[in-house]
């Protein structure tokens, strides 16, 4: 199974994601990590949740 970077979308084997663990830290999720599908962000006070059409929702 592939894995994807959750920030930018791309494989994780190909390229540098040094800006992508930077914005790690401070952004929720913006792909999901099985399948590079773009998903739902909502950002409240107190966290996020990220939600993928078809891997569910991650909390943050």
């Amino acid at each position: 199974m592939d894995t994807f970077c959750d920030q930018c979308g791309s494989l994780v084997e190909l390229g540098d994601h040094a800006r992508c663990a930077l914005r790690r830290g401070l952004e929720p999720p913006r792909f999901c990590a099985h399948c590079a599908r773009r998903m739902v962000v909502q950002v409240t006070p107190t966290g996020w949740t990220a939600r993928c059409s078809r891997h569910g929702e991650r909390c943050g």
